[in-house]
């Protein structure tokens, strides 16, 4: 038998967007199905609204769940389509067609309704399946890669309706993705997912500027990163020396041991390069080995003396990247409180 998942505790606040982001195996759409009621756990609880769910079948749940493929009824229309949920529990027909035309109206599809799937874009379909899903007033809407079918001009579109969708009614959003960027733009939260753990939870900013482990600080974005061991110096400050012999200050953070640091992070827009050495303690002499145009950032790529290649990303509108080609000579400022201390 294979465990997919392990340890998994998470409370996720009441009318927020929440993502599970993880790589494919990580067990995001187990815990989605889990939480729909579409499969059973062998052990643990779940509660929704301080309810238990774990005896209460799939279709009495407070919960709906829109599927990746947005699984469609080609045979009807958008109207019917969306009240198929509504017909199906036996809604009465004026309270079906005002909740109808509130949830058409909330996803702009008031002047599709008559409509076949067929006839629409990958948008609107999405629009559709998600209209269905909210005429039945769920307490949690569970989104399974929403955003896989569309292509990359449409889905930054579709993520700001979605958001605009749910500050509107108030559900709560479950999103499981593995696409960074997606996580990072619409979300209140994310939960980071590993090998069927959690291994981190809060809000996108926090978990970008202060992951606690290698594999949250990797894969949410770009980092430098340097093995080795700290020691406290005092004045608030560590000492962090590398597995190749550098010595980088760092800002002590509140909480962590320097005796249990295993690895410090830069991320590649904190770095500092100059022709001239930078007024930082860490201080870094290198050269450029690649520098390439990413619209409003310049990426460059430096090797410094011990052989260590660094990313650095500079602001397009400064127009720092102009002043480099490949080959140039450069220093590198760590400025020591952008240093990312993990101990995992």
């Amino acid at each position: 038998m294979t465990t997919v998942l392990q340890h998994v505790n998470l409370e996720i606040p009441r009318g927020s967007i929440v993502a599970l982001l993880g790589a494919s195996g990580s067990g995001k759409t187990t815990l989605l199905q889990i939480i729909a009621g579409l499969q059973d756990p062998d052990s643990g609880t779940l509660s929704i609204d301080g309810k238990d769910m774990r005896t209460v079948p799939a279709f009495e749940r407070p919960v709906n769940m829109m599927f990746q493929s947005y699984a469609l009824f080609p045979h009807l229309t958008v109207l019917g389509n969306v009240e198929y949920g509504l017909k199906a529990r036996g809604v009465r027909r004026e309270e079906r067609r005002r909740l109808v035309a509130w949830a058409l109206e909330l996803t702009r599809l008031g002047d599709l309704g008559d409509r076949r799937p067929d006839q629409l874009s990958g948008g609107q379909r999405q629009r559709v399946a998600l209209a269905r899903c909210l005429v039945m007033k769920p307490a949690i809407l569970l989104l399974d890669e929403p955003m896989a079918a569309l292509d990359r001009g449409l889905r930054a579109q579709v993520q700001r309706e979605l958001i605009s969708i749910q500050r509107a009614v108030g559900t709560t959003f479950i999103v499981v993705t593995h696409d960074q960027e997606e996580a990072m733009a619409m979300s209140d939260y994310i939960a980071v997912m590993d090998k069927g753990r959690i291994a981190q939870f809060g809000a996108p900013r926090a978990l970008y500027e202060k992951p606690r482990s290698r594999f949250v600080a990797s894969f949410l974005g770009s980092i430098n990163l340097f093995d080795g061991s700290a020691e406290d110096i005092g004045s608030g400050q560590l000492r962090f020396t590398t597995n190749e012999g550098l010595e980088i200050r760092l800002a002590r953070e509140q909480g962590i041991e320097s005796k249990s640091i295993r690895a410090v992070g830069f991320r590649p827009e904190r770095l500092v390069v100059s022709r001239s050495p930078t007024n930082f303690t860490n201080n870094l002499s290198g050269a450029i080995e690649q520098v390439s145009y990413g619209g409003a950032l310049w990426r460059t790529t430096i090797r410094i003396g011990s052989g260590r290649v660094l990313d650095a990303t500079l602001d397009v509108r400064g127009g720092a990247g102009n002043e480099f080609l490949e080959g140039d000579a450069v220093y590198v400022g760590l400025p020591p409180d952008a240093g990312v201390a993990l101990t995992e």
